[in-house]
């Protein structure tokens, strides 16, 4: 990138606007985003990392998070996947097949 900057190509903008994008949609991918109903334990938390990283690689940068409306389990999104065994889908699932 330094290269790009100190040579400035013709087009080097859009060079560095495309790297830029390429970077911020691996770090997306990148990104797990866990809720759960409540604070999972600390061994629960591991268990979930643990998975998480054999799936996706170790590079998985994963927060936990707290969201109440799910009623109970987990909502797991990594990048672009979602997983969802919310209760509160289950529910709403449920609701539409009647």
């Amino acid at each position: 990138m330094a290269l790009l900057l100190a040579k400035k190509p013709h087009g080097y903008v859009e060079i560095l606007s495309r790297l830029h994008r390429l970077v911020k949609l691996e770090l997306e991918r990148r990104a797990a985003r866990v809720e759960s109903a409540m604070a999972l334990p600390a061994d629960l938390q591991a268990d979930v990392t643990n998975r998480i990283r054999k799936i996706y690689g170790a590079g998985a940068d994963i927060t936990f998070s707290r969201n109440p409306a799910l009623l109970g389990g987990l909502r797991i999104q990594v990048g672009s996947d979602l997983y969802d065994g919310s209760v509160r889908t289950r529910l709403k699932k449920l609701e539409e097949g009647f």
